[in-house]
């Protein structure tokens, strides 16, 4: 469950089958009772008011988030939407009520019923009805513009209906277990928000419900957010405690040693660092306390995905299995770990790193019964060796070794060595590009550069702007980049938005790969139609093991560990929520200590 994150109708739990409940569980009860108060990671308690600002790496040049075009500002969908139902932050099996007081689903599992609350009202003071939810899904899955991971996150929807003012009623095309759950993360917006499309709609805001209005914005550098002191929400569950900051202040910084230089300088009050050099480098503690700060390693329980160098099957070369291997040898992971990262991340070895979900050894039974009708397709090596994890590079030798193994491949491959460099049998070079986001990669890059040219492949390195990074990335322009496969505790259709054949065929998916496998195609249904823990367990595991087999990733890195610098004199909840991210419990718990 991740478009957002990812979940469930045959075991969906409520009162009874076909009544509609205070909230829907995935195979489970939910975690908070009927009744419940509040989230126990927030603190009703907490006092309103004070200012929160924060910097983000890059820039933005839309306010719709909802668009294929552009680079959207972060702030208007995480603050001023609010969703039909909300998640919780320790419970990644349940959605709770919020624009929708109720949801039922139908005793067949073929549709779901949402009421929606009567209090909810939009900031122009329109209240919320069931036009308003069906025309943003409408808009979201329909209109030419939008990102289409809308489309695919939500492919099991046959029909919406709208019977009732408040009621919107959601018709499937078969059963699916999470499909009741996810349509509870659709974004709400009013319906006079875009009303001839996306398109025309411009790059202005949509005119949401949540806790903040957006207040104002300077050009890709800064947008500010006021709370709505009459939030209609403020007092339900799900979200008393909530949101306590007046003011919210993201600011837009394209280069990382400024944004480190105004951390330094006090100007923000939390910050998360991604890069370990900076961490151990750019933030002596002494400096920070002079401004009030105070650094912070959190721990965390967050199913890590799988991050690392994506290789683009659309591109002739790259859909060589035996050149994805040889690129995958040549990586030196030790090396950059010890002299660039301060030995503080551990190598990803799979699709659903941190997580029970994570491929391991040979298939046992389940996965086999799993499998096995699919053996046609499938290497032999899926059923009688352990899942593939990384090449090691050698204590001694470092990565000379297994860059013989990568020239051994691409000699199989049919590339010849000559004179230093490597061509295919027509005389053409293998020459790719990777194409760089975010600054902080070039390094690590550099370092691939040089090993790679030892078996005579050149790889060139293009660092873009944010909007022309998207835009390539949109478009499957590149040989390789970055890319992030964020997982939930419960994986289910976003799955398809990753590894589907219809993704790999649609600009904007997040099928960066270019995967198309009809092993991958065979296991994909089975995420998000069905409730059983074990059941969703065995098929994550397979796919994980399937894709692995395939190579179609340099895998990179992960940490157990958020770092942030963080204003001391804020208060903070006493725990965090079992998953989390750094800065979304922040903005949604912390809170200012007002004189």
């Amino acid at each position: 469950m991740n478009a957002l994150p990812a979940f469930a109708a045959a075991l969906l739990f409520a009162a009874a089958p076909a009544c509609a409940d205070y909230a829907l569980g995935l195979g489970q009860k939910p975690l908070y009772p009927a009744g419940f108060t509040h989230f126990a990671y927030a603190d009703p308690a907490a006092p309103k008011g004070g200012t929160f600002a924060m910097p983000l790496p890059g820039s933005f040049d839309t306010l719709n988030p909802f668009t294929l075009k552009g680079t959207p500002e972060s702030g208007v969908s995480l603050l001023t939407l609010d969703t039909l139902m909300a998640e919780g932050g320790d419970d990644p099996f349940a959605m709770y009520g919020l624009i929708a007081r109720d949801a039922a689903v139908a005793p067949d599992g073929l549709s779901v019923t949402f009421t929606l609350n009567p209090a909810a009202r939009f900031h122009n003071g329109d209240p919320v009805l069931a036009a308003d939810a069906a025309e943003s899904f409408r808009l979201l899955t329909r209109d030419a513009a939008a990102s289409p991971m809308w489309k695919l996150y939500w492919a099991d929807v046959a029909a919406v209906e709208t019977p009732a003012p408040r009621t919107l009623v959601f018709r499937f095309k078969r059963k699916n277990a999470e499909l009741p759950l996810i349509l509870g993360q659709l974004p709400v917006f009013s319906r006079k928000s875009y009303p001839q499309g996306l398109e025309k709609g411009g790059g202005q805001a949509p005119i949401g419900s949540g806790p903040y209005r957006l207040a104002k914005t300077e050009s890709g550098r800064l947008a500010v957010f006021s709370r709505d002191k009459n939030y209609w929400a403020q007092n339900l569950p799900a979200r008393r405690g909530m949101y306590n900051f007046d003011t919210v202040r993201l600011h837009y910084v394209r280069d990382n040693a400024v944004l480190a230089e105004g951390v330094k300088a006090g100007r923000y009050d939390f910050s998360q660092e991604t890069s370990a050099r900076a961490w151990a480098r750019a933030y002596p503690e002494a400096a920070l306390q002079k401004r009030g700060l105070a650094k912070a390693e959190l721990p965390h329980s967050n199913t890590a995905g799988m991050q690392g160098f994506v290789m683009n099957q659309r591109r002739a070369a790259l859909a060589d299995i035996r050149v994805r291997r040889a690129l995958i040898l040549s990586f030196d992971f030790e090396n950059v770990n010890s002299r660039m990262m301060y030995n503080a991340y551990r190598r990803s070895p799979s699709f659903f790193t941190n997580s029970p979900m994570a491929a391991a050894g040979l298939p046992d039974a389940a996965e086999t019964a799993l499998l096995a009708p699919l053996k046609q397709h499938l290497p032999e090596a899926v059923f009688t060796q352990p899942a593939p994890v990384p090449p090691k590079s050698d204590p001694v030798l470092g990565i000379r070794p297994n860059l013989i193994a990568a020239r051994a491949l691409l000699l199989q491959a049919g590339y010849r060595y000559r004179n230093g460099v490597l061509t295919n049998a027509k005389g053409e070079p293998l020459v790719l590009e990777f194409l760089i986001g975010n600054k902080l990669f070039e390094r690590v890059i550099a370092k691939w550069q040089r090993d790679l040219a030892k078996i005579g492949i050149t790889l060139n390195a293009r660092t873009v702007d944010a909007s022309v990074y998207q835009k390539r990335l949109d478009n499957f322009d590149f040989d390789l980049t970055t890319a992030v496969y964020g997982q939930s505790q419960s994986p289910g259709n976003e799955q398809a938005g990753y590894f589907s054949c219809a993704a790999a065929k649609t600009p904007g998916s997040r099928n960066l790969a270019g995967l198309c496998h009809p092993a991958v195609e065979a296991l994909l249904p089975r995420f998000g139609r069905t409730a059983d823990r074990a059941e969703l367990t065995t098929a994550a595991r397979a796919l994980d093991r399937v894709l692995r087999h395939q190579y179609i990733i340099v895998p990179n890195w992960y940490t157990d560990r958020h770092r942030v610098i963080r204003r001391a004199a804020l208060g903070v909840p006493a725990r965090p929520p079992k998953y989390y991210t750094p800065a979304a419990w922040a903005l949604q718990t912390w809170w200012a200590k007002v004189k």
